[in-house]
């Protein structure tokens, strides 16, 4: 077995790094060729959404269980052969005309990436202790938010000069190069690795999901995620069909929404000494507030400007929630540090997949009064959990709770 050499810690750092976003680019980089990839495959758009559902659902079902197998058997040789399926499922998708094929295609992804984002992940824990640790896994969210900020403007120049192929041209290209440096730079990081048995791996599950601001924490997660989602799947729709607009203003649209949760994660970072509950309710207070804004002025709007303002707003506060709640749930359980980041990503990711899908092909999002609306949903939802999770157990735990929180920044959309 190839162990990670001393000389090479500070290069597999940087190379971890560069691998946690491509869960993130393999989500929004095609985002908006969505309405192309329709025509050309001669299928709807539900069709073209459900190839971004099936990937979350795989992603997310997948992470409730790959972090028992990395604390079992290691991350190396995993996150190896998980890259080498990637690579190949995009060269697939790539040469397919079939739909159904690239929905298999897809849910293969799902699997492969969050083997190579939990791994990833973990890693930090592995290989640092202390304030250096905490330093680190806080910049996970700030590296990881990268990919919703990049990936929808660089797809939008994709899908205007090529085709919605060369999105995934790009993927490939990705996951190949990282292949490569992984195989050179990097090595096996585990320093005990745990007994694979289902018994205590459910022994451990339990353990967390009757942590009640930890299995709660999931469904908020999942419940806010599921708003830019919603907002992602929506505006190439909204800006080509409604506004008649091109592809690269789709780009530039989900750019604008990835910055704001950008910066409502680094606000998260000077809030860090308040109480947890309180910011919580703060963020969810405030974009209900944008919300009803949104929904009530939606007659005297007819332009894509007020839609793009008003969900950079209420992203902002997606970008702030997240943060704050991601970092504590990978940081609640050192000591099973691969399977408590698998559970709390891999959770939010199946819930605001389900959230996501279904609201968006409930309610026929084309205008700005629909969108809002959706978002009131998820809101008034994540409201409800908030009023749950406040109760006096909740009180004895919020001072661990902030202390276990490092001084982060942002974070986007599952981890």
């Amino acid at each position: 077995m190839k162990n990670l050499r001393q000389e090479n810690i500070n290069i597999s750092t940087v190379l971890a790094f560069a691998l946690v976003p491509i869960s993130g680019f393999a989500i929004d980089v095609y985002i908006p060729s969505f309405p192309q990839m329709a025509m050309d495959l001669n299928t709807s758009a539900s069709n073209i959404k459900l190839t971004m559902t099936i990937f979350l659902l795989s992603y997310g079902i997948s992470q409730l269980f790959v972090g028992s197998i990395l604390d079992s058997f290691g991350r190396y040789k995993i996150n190896l052969v998980s890259l080498l399926v990637f690579t190949l499922s995009c060269i697939g998708i790539i040469f397919s005309q079939d739909i159904s094929l690239i929905f298999l295609l897809r849910f293969i992804q799902g699997i492969a990436i969050s083997f190579i984002v939990v791994s990833k992940r973990v890693f930090l824990v592995d290989v640092y202790t202390g304030e250096k640790r905490k330093h680190y896994t806080s910049m996970l969210t700030i590296v990881w938010s990268i990919a919703p900020i990049v990936a929808p403007f660089l797809g939008g120049y994709l899908q205007h000069s090529f085709s919605w192929r060369s999105n995934f041209y790009f993927l490939a290209l990705y996951g190949f190069v990282m292949l490569l440096l992984e195989l050179k730079f990097s090595g096996e990081t585990i320093q005990e690795r745990k007994s694979f048995q289902l018994k205590s791996i459910f022994d451990v599950y339990k353990k967390m999901l009757s942590t009640k601001e930890f299995s709660l924490g999931i469904l908020v997660l999942g419940l806010s995620y599921a708003m830019v989602m919603i907002f992602g799947m929506s505006i190439p729709f909204i800006v080509e069909h409604k506004f008649q607009l091109s592809s690269v203003v789709s780009g530039y649209s989900a750019l604008a929404s990835g910055i704001a949760i950008f910066f409502g994660g680094l606000f998260s970072r000077y809030l860090i000494n308040r109480s947890f509950h309180k910011k919580l309710k703060l963020a969810n207070l405030s974009q209900i507030l944008v919300a009803l804004i949104m929904f009530m002025t939606a007659g005297f709007f007819h332009e894509l400007l007020p839609i793009v303002i008003f969900a950079m707003l209420l992203h902002f506060w997606q970008g702030f929630t997240y943060n704050i709640y991601f970092t504590y749930s990978l940081t609640r359980f050192p000591e099973y540090a691969a399977t408590a980041g698998g559970l709390a990503s891999g959770g939010s990711y199946i819930v605001f997949s389900i959230a996501s899908f279904s609201i968006s092909n409930t309610i026929n999002i084309g205008d700005q009064q629909t969108l809002s609306v959706s978002y009131l949903i998820l809101l008034l939802l994540i409201a409800t959990i908030l009023l749950v999770i406040r109760r006096p157990s909740w009180k004895r735990n919020v001072k661990a709770a902030d202390t276990l929180i490092p001084r982060t920044a942002p974070c986007r959309s599952n981890s």
